[in-house]
């Protein structure tokens, strides 16, 4: 359904435009991130373990800054992954001011094992694009992304 506001034509085919991506995110992030709740992670703490798994050790808020959420946030995210024993906080060696997040073997190895099916799952839910189109939608959406940041 589209939008039911009555504008004018080039507001309607915004307004119709933002709704489309709107619900093929949502659609497509519930579908992608639903394996999460067997492994009791909500969708923030596995950003944050994939990002320290490619990545390595980062402060949090850097890793805020990769997986697009605030600092508070983060640090609720941090705590979590800390007590269940998956991340830890240490001070570097090179300035004591700082404080960086560092997966641990058991985060390491939980990240490892859930990886291949959400790749898997990711791969899935694009299937119904052909590979150009769904260059062309990473084209579209990172022109919009960047046309954001004025």
């Amino acid at each position: 359904m589209g939008t039911h506001y009555q504008g004018t034509d080039k507001e309607k085919r915004a307004l119709n435009a933002y709704i489309k991506l709107s619900r093929a995110a949502e659609a497509v992030s519930q579908r992608i991130h639903n394996h999460l709740q067997m492994y009791d992670l909500t969708i923030s703490q596995f950003g944050a373990l994939e990002a320290l798994y490619h990545l390595g050790p980062m402060q949090p808020g850097q890793l805020g800054q990769k997986i697009l959420k605030s600092s508070g946030n983060m640090t609720l995210v941090v705590d979590n992954l800390v007590k269940r024993g998956l991340v830890t906080r240490q001070r570097r060696t090179d300035d004591r001011r700082c404080i960086e997040v560092h997966l641990t073997a058991a985060g390491e190895a939980l990240i490892a094992a859930i990886l291949p099916a959400h790749v898997a799952g990711v791969t899935a839910a694009f299937a119904s694009l052909t590979a150009a189109e769904q260059d062309h939608l990473s084209a579209l959406c990172r022109q919009l992304g960047l046309a954001q940041a004025v």
